[in-house]
């Protein structure tokens, strides 16, 4: 009996684990081949986002979590907008406004910069205090060609510029 028990208490365990994770692929936006994948997990402290990822641009980059599931490029005022799909910064409070990702009057979408190491691998994770891993399913994660300044000055949206790479939370 206690080992039907413990089997039964390991296959809980294990699925309460799986339920507070995911991963996701990410796509290079202008090659669409894969560099690796971002895990996500919840935890007592928030959402922590772990990095996979190669052959990206060195330096700080944008990272954020877009309003739609979708990477697909999309036309405006004829030019072609890679991600363009996955909307703008997910804000369900609809703020309308860019800031950190420890403050409530922004975008929920709003993570800490991601670093790019000299070889172009990101692996170091980044903590998201307000982000709950139901909050984000069925949502883009992006990443931007610049850094982030967490403001809408001097530039909106932290001046992160393009997209380059994209994923989709399942």
């Amino acid at each position: 009996m206690y080992k039907t028990q413990l089997a039964a208490l390991m296959m809980m365990f294990s699925a309460t684990a799986l339920a507070n994770t995911t991963d996701v692929e990410m796509i290079d936006l202008n090659s669409g081949k894969s560099v690796g994948s971002v895990s996500l997990e919840q935890t007592a402290y928030g959402t922590v986002f772990t990095p996979n990822l190669s052959n990206l641009p060195a330096g700080l980059h944008g990272f954020h979590i877009h309003a739609n599931a979708s990477c697909d490029s999309i036309s405006k005022d004829g030019k072609t907008v890679l991600g363009g799909a996955a909307g703008g910064h997910y804000d369900p409070k609809q703020t309308g406004k860019h800031g950190t990702p420890w403050t409530d009057d922004n975008h929920l979408g709003d993570l800490p910069a991601l670093y790019v190491d000299s070889k172009g691998m990101a692996t170091q994770p980044v903590l998201a205090p307000r982000v709950q891993l139901t909050d984000v399913k069925n949502r883009a994660l992006m990443i931007h060609a610049g850094g982030d300044n967490h403001s809408d000055h001097p530039a909106a949206l932290g001046g992160g510029g393009a997209r380059i790479v994209c994923g989709v939370i399942k």
